[in-house]
């Protein structure tokens, strides 16, 4: 998969939730995935639209009434599920919320190796640094992202790296991702 593809996913909260229950058994209709997720429904809505968009789900054609549709996963939306039930895998019920950021998934994803701001943004380059700053922050907040500086730089530089459940999501990730 492509980095770039990734930060489109993640750019809805309920997307990768949403690919992970279709990946796991959950049937492929609005209630169901609406009662496995917790979406709201609006929030589930722009999520699911999203998804076809990208080609990774799509309507299960000749099944269900019109107002009722089953939704199943593509070929592409396979692979991602998998990555998706990977990522709920290694991580708790209260790690969700900082897992639905936008950002969150591609920067750890991109932490793969102890990273400058700099390369990070390189990976990245469609993030803006106070986005970039902001991720960090409340990755560091949760010990997900450890900070250190490189007192050996001229001038001194921090290095980033993803620890803890930070570290194991990127670990699930960036075998996956291509940074072209």
């Amino acid at each position: 998969m492509d980095i770039n593809l990734l930060v489109n996913i993640t750019s809805r909260a309920w997307a990768m939730p949403i690919l992970s229950r279709l990946h796991s058994g959950v049937a492929g209709r609005q209630a169901p995935l609406l009662a496995a997720t917790g979406a709201s429904r609006t929030a589930f809505a722009q999520s699911m639209d999203h998804l076809i968009d990208l080609g990774l789900i799509e309507r299960n054609p000749g099944y269900g009434h019109p107002l009722r549709p089953e939704f199943r996963l593509t070929q592409l939306g396979r692979a991602v599920a998998v990555i998706a039930n990977k990522i709920e895998d290694v991580s708790a019920e209260d790690d969700q919320p900082l897992l639905r950021r936008s950002w969150t998934l591609p920067i750890l994803t991109s932490l793969h190796t102890p990273s400058h701001f700099s390369d990070i943004k390189r990976n990245l380059p469609t993030i803006t640094d106070r986005a970039l700053s902001q991720s960090l922050k409340s990755m560091e907040a949760r010990s997900w992202v450890c900070r250190r500086v490189d007192g050996a730089a001229r001038p001194p530089k921090p290095v980033y790296c993803a620890v803890n459940t930070g570290g194991l999501i990127s670990q699930v990730t960036a075998p996956e991702v291509n940074f072209t």
